[in-house]
């Protein structure tokens, strides 16, 4: 059973994530992962930092989940992240076995859960993953329009 609540707090540590990224320049997209109820994991956007364009939110924090849990299989886990993944980041967390993903909001230009691709239900992927949008939808859009708001004045 899905606890909306639940659901809300981990966000509300994504978004924190997010912010971390937005202070540093860098478009404002976090992440965390849990198990059970405890994070084991949580990243932002570092793309622009460390000059790699692989450093998304998702992809840290799915490397450092694989560390703490020493295994690539995250069996059991749900991914909270403040945008809707794109393709590299939403295959990385269906090929790492996650449970459950969690996205505030939808990413109409990459989105590849809902908005250009659907991912999840692709059979190649032979993985099943339920997939919950739209929590916290607002504040996380409003971060990312913010944010390219100030890039476009």
């Amino acid at each position: 059973m899905i606890d909306k609540n639940k659901d809300i707090d981990f966000m509300r540590y994504a978004i924190d994530e997010a912010r971390i990224a937005a202070e540093m320049d860098e478009v404002p997209v976090g992440c965390v992962i849990i198990k059970g109820n405890l994070v084991i994991a949580r990243a932002h956007n570092l793309r622009e930092t460390r000059n790699d364009p692989t450093a998304h939110a998702e992809i840290l924090a799915l490397r450092a989940a694989g560390a703490v849990l020493s295994s690539r299989r995250l069996t059991g886990t749900t991914v909270y992240v403040t945008v809707e993944p794109c393709p590299m980041c939403m295959s990385a967390i269906m090929l790492a076995g996650v449970e459950r993903l969690v996205y505030g909001a939808k990413d109409s230009v990459a989105g590849a859960v809902v908005s250009q691709l659907n991912l999840p239900n692709e059979p190649a992927f032979r993985h099943e993953i339920r997939v919950t949008g739209g929590i916290m939808e607002e504040e996380c859009s409003a971060m990312i329009a913010d944010f390219f708001k100030g890039i476009r004045i």
